[in-house]
């Protein structure tokens, strides 16, 4: 198929080429990809059912009466009683969707040779993000239910600024004390691509005296890399499996891509439109839970709003406004994707590394879905999309320009 397509194009023709590239994830390669990607689908609306059952469970057996009445006998102060009460509450949540986290997170993955770590491995950081969890969850629950006393009507309105500081705050410490506790870190090896890493992050301002590399090979072998972190804590890293399972060209691609969303400054534009999503999520709770606690709450033992045994009340409203808003939330995401990438193929000038780098990440995600698909589900652009954006900078931009194909068995590595 690729040899007919370059016998029958003329020129350089953008379309022959993206489909060149397309053409070398076929059969049964593609179609694993296709149903592992369809399927998520499916978990999003099976997801959010599973957060509204166990929710209702733990109203209905009033289990958060009883979470928020023990804590009551051991404290006096209502902060400290709210802290305790989404303590538990986090925790029998999580011992209660064991089932589906095993089944989404790790059967599912191995089913589809996504995951490499053994079960003892994987339930090791999976318990090391639950205490993370109950470190931070508990205490933001806290913070909102305080505001929720002190300020009936706009607790929303103040409770996503909160929020949002408690986003700047994980941004800020999350590189640095976070991502440690599950990969190691060490800077990478001096040399030309390095230097050439160093040399993109110079000529865009971005901080580059720390390059780190990863080792998520011990998880999976998806590409990965980032310029996370906020002023003192900006670090640029690469997963081990960028390095050793592409060329250089795909990683000074990639890396492009990654300095994009740093000058860009997306990570401040991806929180405040995160924000608007969750402050319109929580004004419309503000609105809602009053009401199911006034017709329900004398069978849930949940006395008002700013009872913390409430807590699955919202979070169950929640959990249906933000599995309804997934097209925004994708979408949002989506629009920075392909300014990184618009950014990342001018900084790094690699096409080809660009879309054998895109077709990598198609291992996992549907590489031609529908437009209707593309708009709802895909946080980032289709391989499609990426692909022919990268033949299509090359027209622009390389004189003389082949379509050039990629090495055989090149998604193999």
């Amino acid at each position: 198929m690729i040899l007919e397509l370059l016998a029958g194009a003329t020129a350089f023709d953008v379309e022959a080429a993206t489909r060149v590239y397309l053409e070398t994830l076929q059969g049964p390669a593609r179609e694993q990809s296709d149903a592992y990607f369809e399927g998520g689908y499916w978990l999003l609306l099976w997801g959010t059912l599973v957060t509204v059952a166990i929710d209702w469970l733990i109203l209905r057996f009033r289990m958060a009466h009883t979470f928020r009445t023990l804590a009551e006998k051991w404290f006096k102060r209502p902060f400290m009683i709210t802290w305790i009460t989404a303590a538990f509450y986090f925790l029998v949540a999580t011992i209660i969707a064991i089932p589906w986290s095993i089944y989404t997170d790790y059967l599912r993955e191995k089913q589809y040779d996504l995951l490499d770590l053994t079960f003892g491995a994987w339930l090791t950081e999976e318990l090391t993000s639950l205490v993370i969890g109950l470190l931070i969850g508990p205490l933001l629950i806290a913070v909102i239910y305080a505001i929720i006393r002190r300020a009936p009507k706009a607790w929303w309105l103040i409770g996503t600024g909160v929020t949002g500081v408690f986003l700047v705050l994980g941004m800020l410490i999350g590189p640095v004390f976070l991502a440690p506790l599950f990969n190691t870190y060490s800077e990478m090896e001096e040399g030309p691509l390095r230097d050439r890493i160093v040399a993109m992050a110079a000529q865009n301002n971005v901080p580059a005296e720390n390059i780190y590399v990863f080792d998520q090979s011990k998880q999976h072998k998806r590409i990965s890399a980032n310029v996370s972190g906020i002023g003192p804590t900006i670090r640029i890293s690469l997963n081990d499996n960028l390095l050793e399972r592409t060329s250089d060209e795909e990683v000074v691609a990639v890396m492009g891509h990654e300095l994009g969303h740093y000058v860009l400054n997306h990570s401040l534009w991806r929180v405040a439109g995160m924000l608007a999503i969750i402050g319109f999520g929580l004004f419309l709770t503000s609105r809602i839970a009053p009401r199911l606690i006034a017709r329900f709450g004398g069978k849930w033992g949940v006395r008002d709003v700013t009872d913390p045994a409430s807590i699955p009340v919202l979070s169950i409203i929640l959990a249906v406004f933000f599995m309804l808003a997934t097209p925004l939330t994708n979408g949002i995401i989506r629009v920075q994707e392909n300014q990184a990438d618009a950014f990342g193929l001018e900084v790094a000038r690699e096409p080809d590394g660009f879309a054998r780098s895109a077709m990598r990440l198609s291992e996992y995600r549907k590489s031609e879905p529908t437009a209707f698909e593309e708009a709802i589900f895909n946080t980032h652009p289709s391989g499609r999309t990426r692909v022919n954006r990268a033949m299509q900078w090359k027209a622009d931009n390389v004189p003389g320009a082949e379509i050039t194909p990629p090495p055989a068995g090149y998604l193999d590595n």
